[in-house]
C-alpha cells in the first residue's frame, strides 16, 4: 500500500526470513562465520540459541545459501517427534528411500543413515544435521541424536549437527542426563538484541534494500524504535511497518518518533509513554519531596510546640512522620492517550466526543452519510429506496470504493464518506467535507466540524466511497487499442487539461499518442505512470476539469491545469 508512496520496490519490513535482508551485526556475523566454518570441518554440536524474534532463522536461512556445493544438508523444522520419527524425518530429508519394514524400526533407519553417510564420505561430501526449534527436543531425541554422532571413520565424525533453538535450549542440554551431549558441543553462541547504533542500522540496511534512496525514519524515530522494540528484529520489524503504513495514511513522507510510539502501541496493545515521561516523572518526584521537606523545615515549629517537636524527633527511628500530603505518595504514570487525540485548542470539538454524541451512530448511517454527499453533489437522496451508489448512478455520478490514504483523497479531491470505528467499537460514517495541511471538515450527521488530521486517523482505517462524474455511464479502465466513446471523450478532456484548441487527429482509438498524453497527466499529479487511464486517472481528471459549483476537497489555485507544448 505505501511502497509507491516511499519510493519502495517492496516491503522492507516482512516478517519471513530473507537472506537478502540480514543485517550482519557483530554478534551475528561472528555465529554466521562459525556455523559456516562448522559445515567444512569436522565436530560434534553447533549450538547456536537466541531470544525469540533476534534472527535464529534468517541467519540459518542465510547459511543455506552460503552452503559449499559439496555440503549435503537437512534441516528439520518440526522437532516434536518421536526418537523414531525424527531418524525417519531425517532420512527422508535426506532422500533416502525407506522402505515399510523400516519405518518403524529404529536400527534399520540408523543402519540407512550410517550407509548414506559412509557413501557421501567416500565421495568427498559433508552431512550436516539443522534442527531449528530444538528447545523443543525431548530428551530420548537429544539421546539418539547424540547416537547418530558415533558415526565416524577413524579420522572424522560422518555428520555434523546443528542446533538452533531459543534460551530454553541451554537450560535443557546443561540437565545431568544430558552431560554425554553437552560434552560434544564444540561451539555455542548466543544471539543478543541489536544495541540501539546497530538498530538504527538495521533499519537503514532494510530500506536500502528494499530501493530507499533517502531516509524516511527521523533520527528520534529511530532511537523510538530501539526504545519501544528492545532491540529484537523481529518487532523492530512490525513496529517499522506500522510506522510506514502510519505516514503513508498521515502523508508524511518522514516518520517521525510519535508515529513508532504509536506503532508500539498499536503493536503490544498498549499505549506507550514518551521516552522523557520517566525522566520527567522522576523530576517531579524530586520537586515535591524537595518541597515537601522545605515546607517541613519551614513551618515545623509554627506546627508543633518544642516538646511535642522533641518527642517526635525521638521517636523519628521508628516511624517517619510526613507532614505534607503531596509527600506521601509519589504519582506513577498513568496511560497516556496518543498525541492524535488530543487539541490544543480548548474550544476545539474531538473527534471522540462527535463520536460519542452520535449515540450508536444513528445519525451517521449510510443513509445520512449518502445524503449528505449527495447534497454536495446538488443530487437527491431518498432513504430506503435503493442503494445510495445506484442513485448516484440514475443522476449521472459513479461510486469508487476503496481503501486508502489521506494522501489519495487529497489527489482524488472529491468528497467522500468515511468509514470510522470508535473506541466502543461502533461503526459510524462521516463525510470528509474539506481537507488542509493539518486538518479536515467532517460533517456527522448533522453536526459539522474541523477536525485534526491526526485525530481523524485514530478512528479511520483508510475505507471510504466517494462520488465523481465519469464522462459516459459505467465507465471503466482505458488502455492502449481500445475503441469507443469513453477514449474518444478521454482524449478531449487531455487537451482541454493541456489547453489544446481543437480536438486532434485520433478520434475514438486509444493510440500511442493518447498513451503519452495520460502519461503526461500521470506523472503532473503523481499518478502511478503506466499510460493505463484507469478509474482513480479518470476521478484525477474528472475533478482537474471540474464545472464552477462542482464540490472539491481543495479549491483549484487555477482551472483547468493548463500545460502547453510536449
Amino acid at each position: 500500500m505505501y511502497l509507491s508512496f516511499f519510493g519502495l520496490a517492496e516491503k522492507p519490513f516482512a516478517i519471513t526470513p530473507d537472506p537478502r535482508y540480514l543485517y550482519l551485526s557483530a554478534r551475528h556475523a561472528d555465529a554466521l562465520a562459525h556455523l559456516v566454518y562448522g559445515i567444512n570441518e569436522a565436530g560434534g554440536f553447533i549450538q547456536l540459541t537466541g531470544e525469540v524474534g533476534t534472527g535464529k532463522t534468517t541467519t540459518i536461512r542465510s547459511l543455506l545459501a552460503r552452503a559449499p556445493k559439496n555440503a549435503e544438508i537437512a534441516l528439520i523444522l518440526n522437532p516434536r517427534l518421536s526418537a523414531t520419527e525424527f531418524l525417519r524425518s531425517l532420512c527422508e530429508e535426506l532422500g533416502l528411500g525407506v522402505t515399510d519394514s523400516a519405518e518403524s524400526n529404529t536400527k534399520e533407519l540408523v543402519d540407512l543413515l550410517n550407509r548414506h553417510l559412509l557413501r557421501t564420505h567416500a565421495q568427498g561430501r559433508r552431512v550436516v544435521l539443522i534442527v531449528d526449534e530444538a528447545q523443543d527436543l525431548a530428551p530420548e531425541v537429544l539421546e539418539q541424536i547424540r547416537l547418530l554422532t558415533n558415526l565416524e571413520t577413524e579420522t572424522q565424525k560422518l555428520l555434523q549437527i546443528i542446533l538452533i533453538g531459543q534460551p530454553e535450549l541451554r537450560t535443557l542440554l546443561a540437565r545431568q542426563d544430558l552431560r554425554q551431549l553437552a560434552q560434544r558441543i564444540t561451539g555455542r553462541y548466543h544471539l543478543a538484541p541489536l544495541s540501539r547504533e546497530e538498530t538504527s542500522a538495521y533499519v537503514r540496511h532494510r530500506l536500502r534494500v528494499a530501493g530507499a534512496t533517502a531516509e524516511i525514519f527521523s533520527r528520534a524515530a529511530q532511537r523510538e524504535v530501539f526504545r519501544v522494540s528492545g532491540g529484537i528484529p523481529r518487532v523492530i520489524n512490525i513496529v517499522c511497518d506500522r510506522a510506514l503504513l502510519g505516514a503513508y495514511t498521515l502523508d508524511v513522507h518522514t516518520v517521525p518518533a510519535n508515529l513508532v510510539r504509536r506503532a508500539g502501541g498499536e503493536v503490544f496493545g498498549s499505549e506507550l509513554a514518551p521516552a522523557w515521561m520517566p525522566v520527567l516523572l522522576a523530576a517531579v518526584a524530586v520537586v515535591v519531596l524537595a518541597g515537601s521537606a522545605l515546607a517541613v523545615r519551614r513551618y515545623a515549629p509554627q506546627l508543633w510546640p518544642a516538646g511535642a517537636a522533641r518527642a517526635s524527633s525521638a521517636s523519628s527511628t521508628a516511624e517517619p512522620v510526613i507532614a505534607d500530603a503531596s509527600a506521601r505518595a509519589i504519582p506513577t504514570a498513568t496511560p497516556l492517550r496518543p498525541a492524535a487525540t488530543v487539541t490544543s485548542v480548548a474550544t476545539a470539538p474531538t473527534l471522540a466526543a462527535l463520536l460519542a454524541a452520535d449515540h450508536a451512530g444513528s445519525g451517521s448511517s449510510t443513509d445520512s452519510a449518502f445524503a449528505a454527499l449527495l447534497q454536495l453533489w446538488k443530487a437527491r437522496y431518498v432513504p430506503g429506496k435503493a442503494d445510495g451508489c445506484k442513485q448516484a448512478a440514475q443522476q449521472g455520478l459513479q461510486c469508487l470504493r476503496q481503501r486508502g490514504s489521506l494522501a489519495q483523497l487529497r489527489l482524488l479531491n472529491r468528497p467522500a464518506i468515511l468509514m470510522l470505528d470508535d473506541d466502543s467499537g461502533v461503526a459510524h460514517q462521516a463525510v470528509l467535507r474539506a481537507i488542509g495541511e493539518d486538518s479536515v471538515e467532517l460533517q456527522i450527521g448533522d453536526h459539522t466540524a474541523t477536525i485534526g488530521v491526526a485525530d481523524l486517523t485514530h478512528y479511520w482505517f483508510g475505507e471510504f466511497v466517494l462520488l465523481w462524474h465519469p464522462p459516459v455511464r459505467n465507465a471503466r479502465a482505458l488502455q492502449a487499442g481500445m475503441r469507443g466513446a469513453q477514449v474518444r471523450r478521454l482524449r478531449r478532456q487531455l487537451e482541454l487539461w493541456r489547453g489544446l484548441p481543437r480536438p486532434a487527429a485520433g478520434g475514438n482509438l486509444y493510440d500511442a499518442g493518447l498513451v503519452r498524453l495520460v502519461e503526461q497527466f500521470q506523472r503532473v499529479n503523481r499518478l502511478q505512470v503506466d499510460g493505463i487511464a484507469g478509474i482513480d486517472t479518470q476521478v484525477v481528471l474528472d475533478a482537474a476539469l471540474a464545472a464552477p459549483g462542482s464540490p472539491l476537497l481543495q479549491a483549484r489555485a487555477a482551472a483547468p491545469r493548463i500545460i502547453r507544448g510536449g
